[in-house]
């Protein structure tokens, strides 16, 4: 290959973790190549290689056959190298508009140059490349204004604005609905015609194998196989990920369905969230189906007590809750795995023993409030080893393990507290397909238990292979309840959309 990216032997260790051992990638120009792996693969932190976020590797990089040092997200960014993270709100600045957000690499650099920004010219540029993407979007709008679908399409912008020759795109697609999906596959497809080459980092398959060439699977930090699309099977893809056979994707849990353990009524937030109706049985798991921005995590932000109820009321095994804020909710037995589990779910920059206690602290500490520290890491092992958390020890900080693990984690702490009812919000965003089941059974196990359990996603295959019932939402209304076993995936999407 005479033009494009090479990567040779690439080798990086962490704390107790060797994260990539002599991993290998190339791409070409013009080219949509996907890079997949399970949860701790190493697919991520080979791409924070070549973006220059870790710069501690051993390993060869060439790019149009020169042999490059790629030290520092500018010496990435010098080269042409971009990329759009999976985690929006880390990379984006809420009190800045849309516009200075997209043209903030013009903004720094230009600031030597300048004393003044020249606000009008930013404005102008982003509201060309907001145009180019199709977004109906104001560039003067405020960051923390948005939805998270389109503080995703923001980044994208901001990759956009610079002459990038490699783009890397960590799961993009996580929070799109099908439509923006589109409009992104419109926008990459374009790139492809420029000439960019487009790193596609996606556990969603089938979204890959729609949009992409080439197809690179890596397994514990190794590389295992490179193929183009149009010669691969999806079930090849998995296996190859796994290093086995995928059993059935959702496993089967003998379990009894109660009377009613908790109900909402008549729930209505002053904004999105209007007139909800809704109850959940013992032993029950219901869900909540609905696409992007159709007001699922709105609902379980108003029951947890994130966001204030302006109506309705919420009954737990007959007793009416008066929750104000997420901490009545914890104390009156509901547990909340959130859809954005770095920012609300997880203390990333804490270790995975202070992660797993945090939701119920008092279990673990003894006279005068000191900690128990010694209760507290044999609970910390026994949820590790329960919930198969990939880390080299519970004293190992979440933002090193994978983002499959920290889903687990983000789950397993509320295990600890034992509550009545649990929330899953999109709890498989990001996950992939051997975690996803890990997830399914302990979500399972948890109805068995006799807990009632609401699940919220975008995911209809999930709602129908986990769900006992659903209600579909739309607009942030309740539009359909359905008997999972009599739904289909065309009828939930046809509900999802506003039929009737």
């Amino acid at each position: 290959m005479t033009q494009g990216l090479v990567m040779k032997n690439i080798t990086i260790d962490f704390p107790g973790v060797r994260a990539l051992d002599n991993a290998q990638f190339h791409l070409e120009y013009g080219q949509v190549h996907a890079l997949i792996g399970a949860n701790g693969a190493g697919k991520s932190t080979l791409m924070k290689v070549l973006s220059g976020a870790y710069t501690h590797y051993t390993g060869d990089i060439l790019i149009d056959n020169k042999n490059v040092q790629i030290r520092s997200p500018k010496n990435a960014s010098d080269l042409g190298i971009q990329i759009v993270y999976q985690e929006v709100d880390t990379a984006l600045i809420p009190y800045l508009t849309v516009g200075e957000n997209i043209m903030l690499h013009d903004m720094v650099t230009g600031m030597g140059k300048k004393q003044f920004i020249q606000y009008r010219h930013i404005h102008h540029e982003a509201t060309k490349i907001l145009d180019e993407l199709q977004m109906n979007m104001s560039s003067k709008q405020l960051v923390q204004q948005l939805t998270l679908a389109e503080k995703q399409m923001v980044l994208i912008a901001r990759a956009i604005s610079s002459q990038c020759k490699i783009l890397i795109l960590d799961e993009p697609t996580a929070p799109l609905s099908s439509k923006e999906t589109k409009q992104l596959f419109e926008i990459v497809r374009k790139l492809k015609q420029d000439g960019v080459g487009i790193v596609f980092i996606s556990h969603r398959l089938q979204e890959l194998m729609e949009i992409c060439d080439q197809i690179t699977i890596m397994r514990n930090g190794k590389y295992i196989s490179c193929e183009a699309i149009a010669t691969t099977t999806v079930n090849h893809i998995v296996e190859q990920m796994l290093g086995k056979r995928m059993d059935e994707q959702f496993p089967v849990v003998e379990k009894e369905i109660g009377e009613p353990l908790f109900e909402v009524e008549q729930l209505a937030d002053g904004d999105k969230v209007q007139d909800i109706t809704l109850h959940v049985k013992k032993g029950e798991i219901i869900g909540l189906a609905g696409l992007v921005g159709a007001g699922k995590t709105e609902i379980c932000k108003a029951i947890f007590g994130v966001s204030a109820k302006t109506s309705g009321k919420l009954v737990l095994n007959n007793r009416e809750l008066k929750i104000k804020t997420p901490y009545h909710a914890v104390k009156s037995g509901i547990a909340f795995v959130p859809e954005e589990r770095r920012k609300e779910g997880i203390f990333v920059e804490e270790d995975v023993k202070t992660n797993v206690t945090a939701a119920n602290l008092h279990a673990f500490t003894k006279s005068f409030s000191f900690l128990h520290f010694a209760k507290e890491k044999q609970k910390a092992k026994e949820m590790v080893s329960q919930l198969d958390v990939k880390t080299p020890t519970i004293d190992t900080k979440l933002q090193h393990l994978s983002g499959g693990n920290q889903q687990k984690i983000a789950i397993g702490k509320w295990l600890v507290t034992d509550a009545d009812v649990y929330i899953f919000d999109e709890p498989t965003k990001g996950v992939d397909v051997g975690s996803k089941k890990d997830i399914f059974t302990l979500i399972l196990e948890l109805a068995k238990r006799g807990k009632a359990v609401i699940y919220a996603s975008s995911e209809l295959q999930e709602i129908l292979g986990i769900t006992d019932r659903c209600y579909v939402i739309y607009d942030g209304k309740v539009k359909k309840e359905l008997q999972t076993n009599e739904a289909t995936e065309e009828m939930l999407l046809y509900y999802s959309t506003g039929g009737s």
